[in-house]
Order: C-alpha cells, then sequence, then structure tokens
C-alpha cells in the first residue's frame, strides 16, 4: 500500500466504519424498534426500517459536509469540538456500560416512526453526529484538495455501510431477538459502551493536542 491516497483513504474508510458501528449499535437498537413497529405487518415494519436508514444516511453526511462551516459560523475550534464530542461519546458510551442501552422508551406507532425517533435520535444521535463532524474536522485539517476529497469519498462511504448494517440488523430484528435473546443483547450492548468510553477518551486526546498545537 504504498500509494498514499489509497492508504488514506483505507485509514478514514475502517475508522469511519468502526467508529459509526461502534456509536450506532445496531444490536441495541432492535428492542426500540419491536416495540415501536409491534401493531404494525412485516413489509410495513420493514418499510420503515428501510426509510429511517435512508434519513440517517442524510443526517450524517449532512452532518459531514456542513460540520466544519458550522463550527467557523460559531467560532468553535476543532479542539474544542473533539473534546466536547469525545465527552458526549464517553458518556453515551458508561451509560450503556452500567445504564440502559436506549434512553427512549418506546410505545407502539401506528403513524410512520422512521424520521422520529427511529432516525434521529435512535440512530443518528448526539453521539453519532458529533463523531462524524469530529472526522469532518480531521479531514479539514488535510494538506491537500485530493486528499481531503479521497477522505470525505471514504468516510461517505463508512457512513453508507454503517446504514446498510443498521437496515439489515433491523430487518432481521425479529429473528436475531430470537436467536440473541434479551441477555445476548445486553452483553453486546455493554461491550459496546467499553469501546464508545475508549473511542471517546481518544477524541478529548486528539482535541487536547490540537489546543496544545494551537497554543
Amino acid at each position: 500500500m504504498d500509494d498514499p491516497l489509497l492508504k488514506l483513504a483505507t485509514t478514514f474508510l475502517a475508522g469511519g466504519l468502526v467508529s459509526l458501528l461502534t456509536m450506532t449499535n445496531p444490536l441495541s437498537k432492535i428492542p426500540m424498534y419491536l416495540a415501536l413497529t409491534s401493531e404494525m405487518s412485516t413489509t410495513a415494519a420493514r418499510d420503515e426500517a428501510l426509510r429511517a436508514c435512508v434519513y440517517s444516511f442524510a443526517v450524517m453526511v449532512s452532518a459531514l459536509f456542513a460540520g466544519v462551516a458550522i463550527l467557523h459560523t460559531f467560532g468553535i475550534s476543532y479542539g474544542a469540538l473533539r473534546i466536547a464530542g469525545g465527552i458526549t461519546v464517553a458518556l453515551l458510551g458508561q451509560r450503556m456500560l452500567f445504564g440502559t442501552a436506549d434512553a427512549i422508551v418506546a410505545q407502539p406507532a401506528r403513524h410512520s416512526i422512521a424520521f422520529f425517533p427511529l432516525a434521529l435520535p435512535g440512530i443518528a444521535g448526539p453521539g453519532t453526529i458529533a463523531t462524524v463532524i469530529g472526522v469532518s474536522t480531521e479531514i479539514a485539517e488535510l494538506a491537500s484538495g485530493p486528499m481531503r476529497a479521497t477522505a470525505y469519498g471514504a468516510t461517505v462511504v463508512s457512513v453508507a455501510l454503517t446504514c446498510l448494517v443498521m437496515w439489515a440488523t433491523l430487518r432481521s430484528a425479529r429473528l436475531v431477538s430470537r436467536w440473541l435473546g434479551d441477555e445476548g443483547i445486553n452483553v453486546v450492548t455493554r461491550l459496546t459502551g467499553f469501546l464508545l468510553v475508549c473511542i471517546g477518551v481518544q477524541f478529548v486526546g486528539s482535541g487536547v493536542r490540537t489546543f496544545m498545537a494551537g497554543a
């Protein structure tokens, strides 16, 4: 892998995919999805899952491309964003590790739940958006246009793959729920929470380094 652009693309694709899959934690969304769609037919429930993943993709890509502009508008430094995002991610991870899998109390719905609460804040919640904007700040600091374009492209692919995994998980939610059981989903959620704490600490460390470099 001597090509620097290929290496960069691989780094952002793998890093983005791991971070987003860990943050969104598809398995933890199964109980909420099943509760919200309990009174829907299988076809209608799957349609809601597909729309939710499309909405989530749009939200995350918008945050990726608009994040830096928003930061500049409000005068927020990259370091501050990474520290704030890291704290947010770590707190969400801590809640998953020691508390409940989801803060949303789901009730059966007879109307569309694709955008709210499934896409927002279920899939593309505050931690996910903070993670995506954090990646956008790293991209903005790359040295050249081709490098930034490569990193953006790889990150968009990682977002698309994350949404694809989420869609596949929700589409087969009833089967996965029976296979893993409540205890299995709980174990996966706790492990994911620990990984989120680690990712949050890494974000904070990156933000501190950025602050020190700019001081």
